[in-house]
């Protein structure tokens, strides 16, 4: 561990604004709330004349307070929204490891978290065409002939790309998978009646796939198993509720096509 020394309250502020960002940036890209917390304390504990760090990380936001000469310094960052990119937690799990360990100035160290936010993520097509391969593969897997692989192949590019889309409009997470599970289900009809599936339970089934929130609920429950049990319960209805969602559109669009309206 280094040993480096906070000068003034000014560098202070920015050790705290450092460690926010970090922590923010882990959060909302799909990072467990003790992870989150633990890069923070280490980022600042490493700082030989900073005392008492406390950090508390909920679904939602980051809290933030260390003691510098007497004084105490609080923060708290708003999250809104959070997606998934392990890149940018690896990025950020390094990045901490070498400010705790090497001599990584304050201000190098904010440069270098505002490059991991400005890290390219994939395109939407690259999203499209690779997710509907796992998606497709998943309909093999539950039982799909060739022709219910190359419709969910379809069906899962056409639904990818048009959430993909949809991310800019900046819609709830309830509302995005209700709207997924919907297209999924409504374009694996449209396979079916067309003849180019062959058995829509498995198409169906394999083209929601990509909307099961099963990162979540691995979180939700580590975080519980952590101590952290406000983000953990938090997580845990946030996937309960996407199911719902998923269980919502199909269900919508099935009445309809065993109504007689989609065929």
């Amino acid at each position: 561990m280094n040993h480096f020394k906070i000068k003034d309250n000014d560098e202070a502020k920015k050790l705290m604004k450092l460690a926010l960002s970090a922590g923010e940036t882990l959060l909302k890209n799909g990072a467990e709330a003790y992870r989150v917390e633990d890069t923070m304390e280490r980022m600042c504990s490493s700082r030989e004349n900073i005392h008492n760090v406390n950090s508390f990380v909920t679904q939602t936001g980051v809290f933030l307070t260390f003691e510098h000469e007497d004084k105490t310094y609080v923060n708290f960052r708003r999250v809104r929204g959070t997606a998934m990119n392990l890149k940018r937690i690896h990025l950020v799990n390094q990045f901490s490891r070498d400010f705790v360990f090497k001599n990584i100035s304050i201000d190098e160290g904010l440069n270098i978290i505002q490059d991991i936010n400005n890290t390219k993520s994939f395109t939407r097509l690259d999203k499209a065409v690779f997710g509907a391969a796992a998606c497709a593969f998943f309909t093999l897997m539950f039982g799909g002939n060739l022709r219910d692989f190359i419709a969910s192949y379809l069906v899962s590019f056409l639904t990818v790309l048009l959430l993909n889309i949809t991310t800019e409009f900046k819609l709830t997470f309830f509302i995005e998978n209700f709207l997924g599970a919907f297209l999924a289900s409504l374009f694996s009809c449209i396979t079916v009646v067309i003849g180019l599936g062959a058995n829509l339970d498995k198409i169906i089934i394999g083209s929601i796939m990509h909307l099961v929130p099963g990162v979540p609920i691995t979180n939700a429950i580590r975080d519980l198993m952590s101590g952290d049990s406000l983000t953990g319960l938090s997580k845990g209805m946030e996937a309960i509720f996407s199911a719902v969602a998923i269980a919502f559109g199909v269900g919508i669009v099935l009445s309809l096509y065993m109504g007689g309206i989609i065929r």
